[in-house]
């Protein structure tokens, strides 16, 4: 997938109201792949609806999101999962992880099913990130920042296109994002791929190719 479009979206929530000024609600706008773009947003702005309709999570929006020419909304259940699997890689902000198991296995469920990265690749981002001694540690007794940083090599765990990642620094300390930031980069220029990061004040300090005020 090289491109993504949005032309005249809006989520059904805004649509009776005369107040939204936006760089991408009722826009035309385009994020295309290998390129880094940050989404500022004040809360409740629609942030992490953006993120779930891009992904296919949900579909409660007016106008159009098109993948390479193609709208979305005529994409089938077997063609999304695809697109999953291949072509976006997704942070939640609200991480979406299993607290009952361990940080490595958390991250070994998905690698167990895409065989994407090394054994060795994942331990050294969870010594890059600070948190070697975590592997074994139930995620539900961590702290939500290292939950993120946890959350972030598991979405790295697998080929993409696009990086999504909704307040991906939300409880680090500056050291920790700039490692997470120097991570994605990374990983997204050995697959050729784009970044998509929001936030609602902090962000990762990136050369981005763009910025949106939401």
């Amino acid at each position: 997938m090289d491109k993504i479009q949005l032309i005249d979206t809006l989520p059904n929530v805004f649509q009776n109201r005369t107040d939204v000024v936006s760089d991408i609600w009722n826009q035309r706008v385009e994020f295309e792949k290998g390129k880094l773009y940050l989404v500022e947003a004040n809360s409740g702005t629609g942030k992490s609806s953006l993120c779930s309709y891009i992904f296919g999570y949900r579909h409660d929006y007016k106008g159009q999101i098109l993948f390479d020419g193609e709208d979305v909304r005529n994409y089938s259940v077997s063609q999304w999962t695809d697109i999953r699997k291949r072509h976006f890689a997704l942070l939640w902000q609200e991480l979406r992880m299993f607290p009952e198991l361990t940080a490595w296995e958390n991250v070994e469920i998905k690698n167990k099913l895409t065989g994407h990265q090394t054994k060795e690749q994942i331990l050294e981002w969870f010594e890059m990130l600070g948190i070697p001694e975590k592997l074994n540690a139930k995620l539900g007794r961590m702290s939500f920042g290292q939950q993120q940083r946890v959350a972030l090599i598991r979405a790295l765990c697998q080929p993409f296109d696009f990086l999504l990642v909704d307040e991906p620094i939300s409880h680090l300390d500056d050291a920790n994002a700039d490692i997470m930031g120097t991570i994605m980069v990374a990983e997204a220029k050995k697959q050729g791929a784009g970044i998509i990061s929001t936030s609602i004040g902090k962000h990762i300090e990136l050369p981005y190719d763009k910025v949106f005020n939401l």
